[in-house]
């Protein structure tokens, strides 16, 4: 079934069955890659661990190969985005050191349906503005989601998210958003992490999503590195990411990407 409005699908007690175990994937996912993460590691290591992970549970990485409309394909299984990176950052035999905050997003893909998260973690020891800024981000999310449910507009996630985070002092990352996710990575409706209440399209029963709000601790302007992927802030300041995938449900929401 296809919403009209927004012109995404609806999704079938089937699709959503498989969108849930490609949720769960990535869960499981995450945590063996957070589990690996410590001072000396390089971040393709993390990318080989997440790889296997992904397909040893029987699905396939959503990021490796993707274009996201663009000529360069993404080269790897995760994006690793260290310290000012915001988003995208392509594995390699980085090490990382401690002190540095890591942001790994994680993707996989389950008969055609995808699953989608990331999280920021510091490294041994870290600075108190690094721990409160992947503090406030992760808690930037859940305000998302606590304003997810059928008939809630997305400006109402979006404003919460935004109240909250500049309210601590803090930037919303505008160029990069969240988005509607299912047969395809990257959906209809966009989730912007700005925005005003009561404004832009209803959520429905059915329908499902990626929250990712990306904070910085100085201005929120960006830049592309060389590579074609990599998202750094253009002031060098530090930025923190987190994202779930989340189903809207009769009785509220779901979150996809936690492990049940």
């Amino acid at each position: 079934m296809i919403n009209k409005q927004l012109g995404i699908t609806i999704k079938s007690p089937r699709e959503m069955d498989l969108m849930r175990q490609a949720g769960q994937i990535v869960a499981k996912t995450k945590l063996a890659v957070k589990d690996a993460i410590e001072p000396g590691i390089n971040t393709k290591e993390l990318d080989v661990i997440a790889e296997k992970e992904i397909r040893k549970l029987g699905a396939t990485p959503s990021f490796k190969g993707y274009k996201a409309g663009g000529n360069i394909p993404f080269p790897s299984t995760i994006c690793v985005s260290i310290n000012d990176e915001i988003v995208h950052g392509i594995p390699s035999n980085r090490v990382i050191n401690d002190g540095d905050i890591i942001s790994v997003d994680v993707g996989a893909i389950v008969e055609g349906y995808h699953g989608d998260s990331a999280f920021t973690i510091g490294v041994g020891s870290i600075s108190n503005d690094s721990q409160l800024l992947i503090n406030s981000t992760e808690k930037a999310l859940e305000k998302g989601i606590l304003e997810v449910k059928s008939g809630v507009r997305v400006g109402d996630i979006s404003c919460a998210i935004q109240d909250y985070s500049e309210g601590l002092g803090y930037s919303v990352v505008k160029q990069y958003v969240g988005h509607g996710i299912g047969r395809e990575l990257h959906e209809e409706p966009q989730i912007p992490n700005y925005g005003k209440k009561g404004l832009g399209p209803i959520l429905s029963s059915g329908m499902v999503i990626a929250i990712e709000p990306m904070l910085t601790i100085g201005k929120s302007d960006t830049m592309l590195l060389d590579d074609g992927w990599t998202v750094a802030t253009a002031d060098g300041s530090l930025s923190a990411h987190f994202e779930e995938t989340v189903a809207i449900t009769s009785s509220g929401s779901e979150i996809l990407t936690q492990v049940k």
